[in-house]
């Protein structure tokens, strides 16, 4: 009886977490996410991730209480130069397959201000999960001006190290660390 009892109270508190959170999926044509890092002490390199998926469960009286779960198609990376862009998805990066996705999925959340907040999730890239924490800032939520529906705007940073996602190749002459700025828009889910 105790055991029931336990377990109908966790999930009432469990479902209470999120009474409040409101679905937002990613608008992709707002959401990038835009990497570089240091090419042979001569340049910086940049490159970009667009048009991508996820949704954000927001909950903006609580923010600890919101999550996010994206993804994008490796496939999709821009680099601004094609045989850059042919040479990761080779077996010296990514050993591309059709339909191989980057995803993060939120596992908490702690607020660190007004507008600001450490992510902490699980990110999926070259068939390794690996624990990161995004440096998030909440821009703006609001009625969108053209859309005229709730809209909610982020900013994000963090540096990840290539190599623990086994695509450190010709490191440390190209950075291992890589870093990592994301803009998401998103919509209130109808």
């Amino acid at each position: 009886m105790k055991s029931t009892l336990l377990a109908a109270a966790l999930a009432v508190s469990a479902t209470s977490a999120f009474a409040s959170a409101e679905k937002y999926v990613l608008d992709p044509s707002h959401s990038q996410v835009v990497f570089n890092y240091n090419h042979l002490g001569f340049s910086t390199t940049t490159g970009m991730f667009s048009g991508f998926e996820g949704e954000i469960m927001f909950d903006q009286e609580n923010p600890a209480d919101s999550s996010v779960s994206v993804s994008m198609p490796v496939v999709e990376m821009i680099t601004g130069w094609k045989p850059r862009e042919d040479h990761f998805m080779t077996e010296d990066f990514f050993g591309v397959a059709e339909g191989d996705l980057i995803s993060f999925t939120s596992t908490g959340i702690e607020v660190t201000g007004d507008n600001t907040a450490n992510i902490t999730g699980d990110l999926t890239m070259n068939g390794v999960t690996k624990s990161v924490v995004l440096d998030a800032k909440l821009n703006q939520v609001g009625e969108h001006p053209m859309a005229g529906k709730p809209w909610a705007g982020f900013d994000a940073t963090t540096t990840l190290v290539r190599s623990e996602f086994d695509l450190g190749q010709f490191a440390p002459f190209v950075s291992d660390e890589v870093e990592v700025r994301i803009s998401v828009e998103a919509q209130k889910a109808e």
